[in-house]
C-alpha cells in the first residue's frame, strides 16, 4: 500500500511526457496569475466601497492593498528570476 501511494506521488510530480510537463506548468502558471489578479480585484472592490463611503473598516481596505501589493511584487520577482534563468542558459555554450 505505501508503495502504491509513492508512485501516485512520483506520477504526480513527475511528469512522464514533455507535453504533461509543460500542462502541468502551465496550470500552476495560470492559478498563480489567478490569484494576483483575485486580490487585485478585491483590493480594488475594498477601496472603492471606502471611496463611496460604505460601511468598510479602513484597516481591512489597508490590508487587501498590502496583499495584493506583496502578490504581485512577489509574482514580478518570480517572473524575473525565470527570465534570468533563461538568459543564463542562452549563455551556456553546447
Amino acid at each position: 500500500m505505501a508503495g502504491s501511494i509513492l508512485e501516485k506521488t512520483s506520477k504526480q510530480t513527475h511528469p512522464n511526457t514533455p507535453f504533461e510537463a509543460q500542462k502541468s506548468f502551465a496550470s500552476v502558471l495560470n492559478k498563480a496569475i489567478q490569484n494576483v489578479n483575485n486580490t487585485q480585484l478585491q483590493s480594488d472592490k475594498m477601496t472603492e466601497k471606502l471611496a463611496l463611503g460604505e460601511n468598510v473598516d479602513l484597516h481591512d481596505v489597508m490590508i487587501a492593498s498590502q496583499k495584493a501589493s506583496i502578490t504581485l511584487q512577489a509574482s514580478l520577482e518570480v517572473r524575473n528570476k525565470v527570465i534570468e534563468a533563461y538568459q543564463e542558459m542562452m549563455r551556456m555554450q553546447v
